[in-house]
């Protein structure tokens, strides 16, 4: 179950949002919801390592590469240390 969260903002503030969100076909909650994730998602260096990974997989499986591909060319700086 969701739990509410009370902020209080400038009514001007307000406004716009609420006209940003109406213009997206979107409610006010959801936008600050979006926000906040982003917000958190931004700061947590853990999902940014995943995310870095996984974007890396991806390119590295265009271009043909595979994980013995990968795993020789780590073996291979390390033996250069």
């Amino acid at each position: 179950m969701d739990s509410q969260m009370l902020i209080r903002i400038d009514p001007e503030l307000k406004e716009k949002i609420t006209q940003y969100a109406r213009a997206e076909g979107k409610n006010v909650s959801q936008v600050v919801r979006e926000l906040i994730k982003d917000y958190v998602k931004n700061r947590d260096i853990g999902a940014y390592i995943d995310d870095l990974w996984a974007r890396t997989g991806t390119k590295l499986r265009r271009k043909g590469r595979t994980e013995a591909d990968i795993a020789a060319a780590i073996k291979s700086v390390r033996a250069k240390e």
